[in-house]
């Protein structure tokens, strides 16, 4: 049976060596190296691509998140977990950002370590359950916030007339202003909805169902 590799790195050497004999107890397990910093952790990937990295944030040189972005991009295939002493949903969310497919506490219990590194070998994630609770009213927040919902009624009305259609010149008239501000109310509208092309906009339109298709 293949063990899974893991690396570690935590400029704690009390901590790694802490960590190495714990995993060195598992038959499915191996350490195949240890590191002080992100740069190292990084170095270390690239020449010996173990499969998972047991990776600390509070680092030198190179701090774990940074570590864990250019190790995602450039060998996607290890598997970054975050080990952090900070429960909270800064870091949280910042790790998932980074790319990392598990976050654990360091205070979380050794069989929740090893079953981590079991799960993200396997291709999960593993989101320790203190800080799922980030990670869950994060993406409901994110569901909740709709773009529409900050534009003012006047930069709708534009919206709705850009996707009929109408040039600037007639929404303008349309509506009592001048070209300019409608010009000025079109790029708000589109910066507030990151929307880059008038086609982009019609089919944005069409999916609020500000207008038809018919």
């Amino acid at each position: 049976m293949n063990k899974i590799r893991v690396l570690i790195a935590d400029d704690h050497s009390i901590v790694r060596g802490g960590i190495r004999a714990l995993l060195e107890s598992q038959d499915d397990i191996e350490v195949c190296e240890e590191v002080a910093n992100g740069r190292e952790a990084v170095e270390a990937v690239q020449n010996l691509t173990p499969d998972v990295v047991l990776m600390d944030v509070a680092m030198p040189l190179m701090d774990g998140l940074e570590a864990t972005r250019r190790i995602v991009k450039t060998n996607p295939e290890t598997r970054v977990i975050i080990l952090t002493q900070y429960d909270n949903k800064e870091y949280a969310l910042s790790a998932i950002k980074a790319g990392a497919a598990g976050i654990v506490p360091k205070k979380a219990g050794p069989a929740e370590l090893v079953s981590a590194i079991r799960a993200v070998h396997q291709g999960d994630s593993f989101i320790h359950p203190s800080m799922a609770k980030w990670v869950v009213m994060d993406y409901a927040q994110r569901a909740d916030d709709d773009p529409f919902d900050s534009l003012t009624e006047r930069e709708r009305e534009v919206l709705k007339l850009v996707a009929e259609g109408y040039s600037n010149r007639d929404i303008a008239d349309q509506l009592f202003i001048s070209v300019k501000t409608v010009l000025g109310h079109r790029e708000k509208t589109m910066q507030k909805l990151d929307i880059h092309s008038r086609t982009d906009l019609i089919k944005y339109a069409i999916r609020k169902g500000l207008i038809s298709v018919e």
